[in-house]
């Protein structure tokens, strides 16, 4: 099949209309796209070849990293990071069409459990004490309700999940603070960027970072000095657990520089130096999306 006619399978967060599902629309269209449920499928169907790409949640502002993407990532499987989006996250309320004048009834709340925390102060002052109930994904509430209208239920979810479920939204824009994005990357079998118009100027690189087995004094000081000494802003540094053993960790740092750059290259030659088991999941661009109706 020639490059001109090839079209990639992109798998996402599903069902139809979660955030990942425009996140994963706004860089690759509406076409090739395949929801799964979890995000361990997403990241499977890459690793086993049925899919392209997956586009997987990796961070919100207000809840912190996605645990199993980072799992899957970092632990599971040798993939790589060619791109990263960031969209706004907007959450509403919606009920049944045929409930949408019995709100005052409703008996249980439905979502994801990042939407239902980025709700808390709503849900505690406007339904205090209705049972939250966690699901898969914001749009796997939303389904949910469309599909049990004997049910005195609601969904919190974003605009999509609303009109694609024909829903009646309840009250808009219920999340807690206003300033909410929730970072999307985009993973494959190989090293490359996604380019696009409407990326950033200067592209970013992610790192494992292992410490030495000793453990020295002063190790992941001397880790930031690295970059520090070289002016490479680092925009994240985060501790997981290698799961070997309780206080044993890996790091993930990203830093905003090329890793074929001169500097890089010296600061990843540094590391090893040290001692440190280091791996690279590429250089990548960063993609915004602004707030808009759709979401």
């Amino acid at each position: 099949m020639s490059e001109k006619n090839y079209t990639p399978i992109i798998a996402y967060l599903g069902p139809e209309a979660t955030f990942t599902h425009v996140a994963a629309s706004e860089l690759f269209g509406d076409v090739g796209l395949i929801a799964q449920p979890t995000i361990p499928d997403c990241i499977e169907a890459v690793a086993s070849g049925r899919a392209t790409y997956a586009v997987v949640p990796l961070e919100n502002a207000l809840e912190g990293s996605v645990p199993l993407t980072i799992d899957y990532m970092f632990s599971e499987h040798d993939l790589f990071i060619q791109a990263e989006l960031s969209i706004p996250i907007e959450q509403h309320l919606m009920v049944h069409q045929s409930r949408k004048d019995e709100v005052d009834t409703i008996e249980s709340v439905h979502s994801h459990p990042h939407a239902l925390a980025q709700c808390h102060k709503y849900l505690l002052y406007q339904h205090k004490g209705t049972p939250l109930i966690q699901t898969t994904s914001t749009a796997a509430a939303a389904k949910y309700v469309s599909e049990h209208p004997e049910e005195k239920i609601a969904a919190i979810g974003n605009r999509l999940a609303c009109e694609k479920y024909d829903l009646h939204m309840v009250e808009e824009k219920i999340h807690d603070f206003h300033f909410n994005h929730t970072r999307f990357i985009v993973v494959s079998q190989q090293k490359g960027r996604i380019e696009k118009a409407g990326h950033t100027n200067v592209p970013k690189t992610t790192l494992m970072v292992k410490l030495p087995k000793d453990d020295r004094a002063g190790m992941l000081h001397q880790v930031l000095s690295v970059f520090s000494w070289r002016k490479l802003n680092l925009t994240k540094i985060e501790s997981r657990p290698l799961k070997t053993g309780l206080g044993n960790y890996f790091f993930i740092i990203d830093v905003l520089e090329d890793e074929e750059a001169p500097l890089m290259k010296g600061a990843l030659e540094e590391l090893t130096a040290l001692g440190c088991s280091v791996r690279s999941f590429g250089t990548y661009y960063s993609y915004e999306q602004e707030a808009t109706q759709k979401v």
